[in-house]
């Protein structure tokens, strides 16, 4: 078919969707520089979105941790990976937790990340914005790790009959996860 040029009429060309595309001159450089330790709560907090799958059915959970004692700020759990759930989350954050000024947000260069809409919020906030390099997930460690207990803890141990009821056991987890659950703290 290549030889002569034909074309199977059942594939259709796909377009790129402009929409979901990152923004190159929004790339930030990566402030943390894997230095995950802070002095006290309020100066880097880390972002990052995971995929909560459960058969064929999957939804998106953005979190953002405070990297002092590694508790969760802020999440949201959304059936669409889109701009909207960062600023949902990076909103809920905000509302929470009002003395930001000089605060680090970390992420990977993700196209919700690199929107003009998140960097407007960051500078109203006097946010400051840091990015791992393109590639390299050890330079979010801590989030991917924090993904990864996650879903062991959540996904792996239990008897999940739904999506919705997976969706149940993160919120519940995460609630644990706040009160309960030991952690490795960052106290000095």
């Amino acid at each position: 078919m290549k030889k002569y040029n034909l074309k199977p009429e059942y594939i259709r060309r796909i377009r790129p969707n402009m929409a979901y595309k990152r923004i190159e001159e929004n790339v930030q450089p990566n402030l943390v520089k894997r230095q995950f330790k802070t002095k006290s709560l309020n100066q880097i907090w880390c972002t990052d979105i995971t995929y909560l799958i459960w058969g064929n059915k999957r939804a998106y959970l953005s979190t953002i941790i405070d990297l002092y004692d590694r508790h969760v700020v802020a999440y949201v759990i959304s059936k669409r990976n889109d701009i909207e759930l960062v600023i949902d989350t990076l909103n809920k954050a905000l509302e929470i937790e009002k003395d930001v000024y000089g605060l680090i947000v970390h992420s990977d260069q993700g196209f919700q990340y690199t929107s003009n809409e998140y960097k407007a919020i960051c500078a109203s906030k006097g946010i400051s914005i840091s990015m791992s390099r393109k590639g390299t997930p050890i330079d979010d460690s801590p989030m991917e790790s924090w993904h990864g207990i996650l879903k062991k803890e959540t996904l792996y141990n239990n008897n999940i009959t739904s999506l919705e009821h997976y969706i149940q056991l993160v919120e519940e987890w995460i609630a644990f996860y706040n009160s309960t659950r030991l952690k490795n703290r960052n106290l000095n």
